[in-house]
């Protein structure tokens, strides 16, 4: 009977054989651990590399996150100015305003202790007349009662008095209502001076305010403006 173990050539051919799958299994083995190193170490260098351009973007960020920070630090500093300019502005027309306010109710008192002090003058001289007219109704009364010879003499004497009397209060009278009303005009025209100087101290601050706020723009404008270029540049 034939059987297979026994036979030569199938056992060199399986010996053979054997050889050759051992040694096609260590050509593979080697092969897949070549490609392996070569594709973890191609994986490597891909890494490497990611790594490198993901450290340079990083630092790249990083400049330009502490580039917008000093820009942001310059817009903030440029703001407190301008802030502190608008609030020294404010303060100082609110004083101006506070200080009109006072001219204005100083000259208003003044105006008004004036109008009184005039009334009173003229209430005073018109009591004083009003009492003298009474003295010379009576006075006059009195004369035409009296009908001895010496009547013409008193009579010329007591107007003549009379008339002195009435002279020498109607020249102070007037004297004194012209220094009233110089006083009055004075005073008129010391108030039509503050409202003028007002009125152009107003215009003045007005005209400075404006100025101010038109550097504080411009001033802003330019760093805005450098501002863009330095991020732009970046």
């Amino acid at each position: 009977m034939y059987t297979v173990t026994v036979d030569h050539d199938v056992s060199h051919m399986e010996a053979l054989m054997d050889d050759w799958t051992m040694e096609l299994k260590r050509k593979v083995l080697a092969e897949f651990g070549q490609t392996k190193i070569r594709i973890l170490e191609n994986h490597r260098n891909q890494m490497m590399k990611q790594k490198d351009v993901y450290s340079g973007d990083m630092r790249k960020q990083v400049n330009e996150v502490e580039s917008l920070k000093e820009l942001l630090h310059t817009y903030e500093q440029s703001i407190e100015r301008k802030d502190q300019v608008i609030a020294n502005l404010t303060a100082s027309l609110q004083s101006h305003r506070d200080k009109m306010q006072i001219q204005k109710s100083f000259c208003e008192w003044k105006a008004k202790h004036n109008d009184n002090k005039r009334e009173g003058f003229a209430s005073n001289f018109a009591y004083r007349h009003y009492h003298r007219t009474l003295q010379r109704k009576v006075w006059d009364a009195w004369h035409s009662l009296i009908e001895n010879r010496w009547r013409q003499r008193v009579e010329r004497a007591c107007q003549a008095k009379a008339q002195e009397v009435c002279i020498s209060l109607t020249n102070d009278y007037e004297t004194q209502l012209a220094s009233v009303n110089e006083a009055l005009e004075a005073a008129r025209t010391e108030v039509q001076r503050l409202h003028r100087e007002r009125n152009l101290y107003e215009e003045t601050m007005k005209k400075a305010f404006m100025r101010g706020v038109c550097a504080l723009n411009l001033e802003a404008m330019t760093m805005f403006h450098d501002g863009d270029k330095e991020f732009k540049s970046i």
